[in-house]
């Protein structure tokens, strides 16, 4: 089977250029104005359990079909992280979101309609048999009633959100795309990397390669730093008015509601997995020792230990997982033979493109595709394995959800990443001798550490950095930067140095997403108990398909 390794998005456009793009938004903007002029001047669907059903069900199909862009703005979505810098590519999906915010702003009149039914009547709609479908979808609604404004308020909200966040953020991403510098590569020269390139060679196993790379980032970080504080601030300062306009008493409060999940469940899993920094700061203590070192330096927390250094083609990361998946079950297998088949795979690095990877999905009508930077190390075999994760949970969601909730809620968003992620790891192992093996389980126990305590650090990182600014009102990247280094500090421990790797936060996506880190933690948690199932009996994955779908 010949495996394509760019994305194929002629299901969505046949190119940047394509004719086809006006008629299909067109399309789009006649079919939801059509949903709008047929229920914006009527109530029986607030009071009638069939009308409201028929409502549903148009609202489902439009949802389904077009969404509020269509195939052009995922096709523009999907472009923009091949190529951060072609400002043609921003323009059109610029277009394009104005498009998608106007249609959103035109429907929304629906569900602010339905979050202002009665308890009493609520219940009368949960009970209706025709409206199971639709339950969990209602019940979210219901439950975001007290957060959300009048219509035009809720207009003003959406037009603003590209120009208070979305705009900051992709100045900052796109500016550190942009930067290449000449380091010290492992071949003993002098060559030009990206910036996505120059954080995998942070994993390099030659010291003097990964500390040209670190130097270099180190270099890109400071020159952007004083954008990335106003960027941030500008972003914390959009959420702290978001959260006082509609009543948010805690800045991830918004988050936890659109993800589904109550307060006191993040609380649990952040205090008991902060309870056991220990674990991560033995390991740290564990993997200085067997490296040689006194002390990690931050940028080399994660490189393997020496005997990981094998390469891996693309090709042969390809029919590692194939094997791997249809161990566990055929339908993965085929999945994946998909997905490589289809071009749903953009693989290598490349200027310009966006760094680490990815798995998107949009429509339940549309393909999903995955964004990798393979270079041939252990770890993107595993990171292939993890997005691949995803991929599966997306088309497994498909058979099972309609349109109006075909989402992966965060605090699960993992489970099925790292669930494919280990049962590669552990096929690694097999045909591994134990220096290799010691390699690995130490990569894993990395990988555990920085999805598990990292991010739980971050979490905590990102709580009290919004509790400052609420203080304060603005924070420099100085006192960011101190921020930073004290939640690193309280999991890494002493074995690793963190001193001048204060602006670090600058690259880190996540931040810019708001409270999004604690489902890694959650994520990963879910998927051992779910392994050590499969393990037990491996007809237990039937249920961990029911469970992702």
């Amino acid at each position: 089977m010949e495996i394509k390794t760019e994305w194929d998005l002629s299901p969505l456009l046949e190119g940047d250029d394509d004719p086809k793009q006006e008629e299909n938004l067109k399309r789009v903007e006649e079919n939801v104005m059509k949903f709008v002029s047929k229920w914006k001047d009527r109530n029986d669907y607030l009071e009638k359990t069939e009308v409201l059903k028929e409502a549903l069900d148009e609202s489902e199909e439009l949802m389904s079909k077009y969404g509020l862009s269509g195939d052009v703005g995922f096709y523009f979505h999907l472009r923009s992280y091949q190529d951060l810098a072609d400002a043609k590519i921003k323009a059109k999906y610029n277009k394009v979101q104005e498009l998608g915010i106007r249609l959103a702003n035109e429907i929304q009149f629906f569900n602010l309609n339905l979050s202002k039914i009665s308890k009493e009547k609520q219940k009368m709609f949960l009970d209706f048999p025709g409206l199971k479908k639709y339950r969990h979808n209602l019940e979210r609604i219901f439950e975001s009633a007290k957060h959300l404004l009048g219509e035009k308020e809720e207009k003003i909200m959406r037009l603003k959100q590209t120009t208070s966040h979305d705009y900051w953020e992709k100045m900052t991403l796109g500016l550190l795309t942009k930067q290449e510098r000449e380091v010290l590569t492992e071949k003993g020269k002098k060559e030009k990397k990206s910036f996505s390139s120059l954080l995998k060679m942070l994993d390099d196993p030659k010291k003097e390669v990964r500390d040209s790379a670190a130097e270099a980032i180190q270099d890109i970080l400071d020159r952007y730093s004083e954008v990335a504080e106003a960027e941030i601030n500008s972003i914390m300062a959009n959420r702290k008015s978001d959260d006082e306009i509609r009543g948010f008493k805690r800045p991830d409060g918004a988050r936890l509601l659109e993800d589904d999940v109550d307060e006191k469940f993040v609380d649990v899993l952040i205090d008991s997995v902060s309870s056991r920094f220990n674990l991560p700061r033995r390991y740290y203590k564990l993997k200085a020792q067997l490296l040689g070192f006194k002390k990690i330096k931050y940028h080399e927390k994660t490189v393997a230990y020496s005997s990981l250094h094998k390469k891996y083609s693309f090709e042969e990361s390809f029919e590692l997982l194939k094997k791997v998946f249809d161990s566990l079950d055929g339908e993965f297998r085929n999945i994946l033979e998909r997905y490589g088949k289809n071009g749903q795979i953009d693989a290598f690095p490349k200027k310009g493109k966006q760094h680490g990877a990815f798995c998107s999905g949009n429509l339940i009508s549309q393909p999903t595709y995955i964004l990798l930077n393979h270079e041939g190390t252990v770890n993107d075999v595993l990171t292939f394995a993890h997005e691949m994760g995803h991929g599966i949970n997306n088309e497994l969601m498909k058979k099972n959800k309609n349109s109006l909730i075909f989402e992966t809620p965060k605090s699960t968003a993992e489970v099925a990443s790292t669930f494919m992620e280990d049962f590669v790891s552990e096929e690694l192992m097999k045909s591994a001798n134990d220096e290799f093996k010691l390699g690995l389980m130490m990569q894993k126990l990395s990988d555990v550490f920085s999805t598990i305590f990292r991010q739980t650090a971050f979490y905590m990182f990102e709580q009290e950095l919004h509790k400052e600014f609420g203080k304060k009102g603005y924070l420099s990247y100085e006192e960011i930067g101190k921020l930073f280094r004290k939640h690193l500090e309280a999991y890494l421990g002493e074995y690793v140095d963190v001193e001048g790797y204060e602006q670090w936060w600058v690259y880190v996506p996540h931040f810019r997403f708001l409270f999004y880190v604690y489902s890694y933690a959650s994520g990963q948690l879910i998927s051992k108990a779910l392994q050590g199932k499969v393990r037990k009996d491996k007809k237990f994955i039937e249920k961990v398909k029911e469970f992702l779908s």
